[in-house]
C-alpha cells in the first residue's frame, strides 16, 4: 500500500516510489539547510532513485491536505552487539509550519509499526548535539543516547584507497 491513513483526517503518509527522487532531494537539502550543513549534500535525484529503487533506502513522506510537509527515509539494519535487527533513520525532517502538531509523533509510529511487522527489534538514528527541540522529543518517545560512541565514515576516494591498498 502507498498511501497509509492516519487519526487526522489532514494527513496522509504515502511511501515514496522511486518517481519521488525530486521530491526526496528537495526534502534532504530542507534537512540539510536546517541543520547548518547546506553544502554538504552530494546526493542528487537520480542517486536517490537508485536507492529507492533498489530497496537500499525507503521513505514516506506526510501530506498535509495533500501538500507534503514531512518526510522520513529509512533503511534495514541490524547489531551484532544487541543480536536485533532494526530500521535506522537516516533522515527525518517536519516543515517549521506543522512542528508541534504530533505529524512526528505520528511518523515515528508508524516506522515503529512498520519495524514491528518487519520483526525488528530497534529504530536508531542520529541527532545532532545541539539541536535541544529534536533531543527533547525524541526522548519524549523515550529514546535514550549511545552517548559513549562515535561514528566514522570513510568517503568513497577514501573508502576507494583502502580497497586498493589489499
Amino acid at each position: 500500500m502507498t498511501t497509509i491513513a492516519t487519526r487526522n483526517a489532514h494527513i496522509l503518509l504515502r511511501r515514496a516510489l522511486p518517481a519521488d527522487a525530486g521530491l526526496m532531494l528537495t526534502f534532504v537539502q530542507k534537512l540539510a539547510d536546517f541543520q547548518r550543513m547546506p553544502n554538504d549534500v552530494t546526493s542528487t535525484a537520480d542517486s536517490l532513485r537508485r536507492l529507492l529503487d533498489t530497496g537500499r533506502s525507503e521513505a514516506i513522506f506526510a501530506l498535509y491536505d495533500g501538500v507534503a510537509v514531512g518526510f522520513m527515509a529509512f533503511s534495514q539494519t541490524s547489531s551484532v552487539f544487541s543480536g536485533r535487527s532494526g530500521l535506522f533513520i537516516d533522515a527525518f525532517f517536519v516543515d517549521a509550519t506543522v512542528r508541534h502538531t504530533g505529524l512526528g509523533k505520528m511518523m515515528m509510529a508508524f516506522l515503529a509499526q512498520e519495524a514491528a511487522a518487519r520483526d525488528c527489534q530497534m529504530l536508531e538514528w542520529g541527532c545532532l548535539d545541539w539541536n535541544a527541540p529534536a533531543l527533547a522529543f525524541y526522548q519524549g518517545l523515550g529514546a535514550y543516547c549511545l552517548d559513549t560512541m562515535r561514528i566514522y565514515r570513510l568517503a568513497p576516494d577514501r573508502m576507494q584507497a583502502l580497497a586498493d591498498g589489499f
